[in-house]
């Protein structure tokens, strides 16, 4: 076979694989705050999802162009594989491992080595074929499912059956059940109702089979909250065991300082942040959980503590040197402008934070988020309803279908319902029609 056979035998093989480079992953800077979110899960003993974290940091990485640190990441997942499932030091978890790796020899140009996985990948389809004859091995589905989880979290569908696809064949995978759970729960992130029936049920079922999964519990618990039902007691007793757990964003930390929160009291919910900070205070995952409890309090409230203030400020100021990329500091500067907009002097500085923000380079879902928040500034604390509308039209039109372009449509509706006098009346109308042909 000729070198130019070869290496066209090579791309094809490689592109037949199942592993991250062939997945269609969205490719944009949104790696970058990814790459965040895995370093914020932590690398703590026990965690199921180890290798799938690791073997995801080294695509991203390899992506980003730190080739060097990709190859440490996936030697980490195939040694974190190996440290999860004991009984045996191959087997079909490293499926897509092995792919990755084949893939990032050839990226550096040792096709020696890449065909060296290439062949491991071929014995390990052989040696554990799927358990069904027309579908992918379960390992690979739940990798798969996790992986777009984490990184594509528009595709929900595609992820529930990912993950369904390995439970029906390999149903005794307690963490994938559980991961498939909180997919469904975080598919309804924006929602303030309740779950349906169904995936409550299946919620309590994974919780039953993952007992010491306190991220679940807490999920379990905002639910039942929503449901009107006392949780106060059993939020207490959970924030000591998340206390005593390892710091990580998969805790359960976050969505229980939430339902502290709505459903408790704010100020207990800063309580338990600023007590998980003193243990640990050079984490800046907590700085984040801290800063945003302050956030939930001072928003809405018309009459906020200087002193409070300015401790918000000043998290979310060291929050955002902390998570320096724009992609991951966008969501916290955000917040900071809001946060000096309700201090008796920060106007000033609220505006010189959007400006920035928005002379900043973004992908259209984040101009869209920007734009629906600086919306919503102009109307509550600049009270210019004019320029306010201007970005909510901006919002509205960047053809996202999520909760931003929802809720800017929204507030272009309650304007035009609420002041059919206005001046801009007719041109939020014909706006809206416009926008109504265009996503019909």
């Amino acid at each position: 076979m000729s070198a130019a056979q070869s290496q066209s035998t090579l791309k094809a093989k490689l592109k037949a694989l199942q592993c991250h480079f062939t997945w269609d992953i969205d490719h944009n800077s949104k790696f970058y705050r990814i790459k965040d979110k895995l370093e914020d899960i932590g690398t703590e003993e026990g965690n199921s999802w180890l290798g799938h974290i690791y073997n995801l940091q080294g695509y991203i990485h390899c992506e980003l162009g730190f080739t060097e640190d990709a190859q440490c990441f996936l030697s980490k997942a195939t040694e974190a594989f190996h440290q999860s499932r004991k009984d045996s030091d191959e087997g079909p978890w490293l499926l897509v491992n092995y792919g990755n790796l084949a893939w990032l020899h050839h990226r550096l140009g040792e096709e020696a080595e890449s065909q060296t996985y290439l062949s491991k990948v071929d014995t390990l389809l052989k040696e554990y074929p799927s358990p069904s004859q027309d579908e992918l091995h379960p390992e690979i589905y739940a990798e798969k499912a996790w992986t777009l989880m984490k990184i594509n979290q528009e595709k929900n569908e595609l992820v529930a059956d990912c993950f369904q696809r390995a439970i029906r064949m390999q149903p005794d995978m307690v963490e994938w059940n559980t991961s498939h759970v909180i997919a469904l729960a975080k598919a309804h992130k924006y929602g303030e109702t309740p779950l349906e029936e169904e995936i409550v049920e299946k919620m309590r079922m994974a919780k039953e089979q993952d007992p010491e999964n306190l991220y679940l519990a807490a999920l379990e618990l905002e639910q039942r909250a929503l449901r009107e039902e006392r949780i106060e007691d059993e939020a207490r007793e959970l924030a000591r065991k998340v206390l005593e757990n390892p710091v990580s964003s998969y805790s359960g930390m976050k969505v229980l300082l939430w339902v502290y929160s709505k459903h408790i009291s704010v100020d207990e919910a800063i309580a338990l942040a600023e007590e998980a900070l003193e243990k640990n205070p050079d984490v800046r995952y907590l700085k984040w959980c801290a800063a945003l409890c302050y956030k939930w309090k001072i928003l809405p409230d018309r009459n906020s503590h200087e002193t409070t203030i300015q401790r918000a400020v000043n998290l979310h100021t060291e929050v955002i040197s902390l998570y320096p990329n724009p992609s991951s500091s966008l969501v916290k500067k955000i917040a900071l402008a809001n946060i000096y907009a309700k201090s008796r002097h920060g106007l000033a500085k609220a505006e010189q934070t959007y400006q920035e923000l928005l002379a900043t380079k973004l992908e259209p879902a984040e101009k869209q988020m920007l734009y629906f928040y600086y919306a919503k500034y102009l109307h509550f604390n600049r009270k210019d309803n004019r320029a306010s509308i201007k970005y909510y039209m901006k919002a509205a039109e960047i053809i996202q279908d999520n909760y931003f372009q929802g809720k800017s449509i929204e507030a272009l509706e309650n304007f035009k319902d609420r002041n059919p006098g206005s001046p801009m009346f007719r041109e939020i109308k014909e706006f809206l029609d416009k926008l109504r042909v265009q996503n019909s």
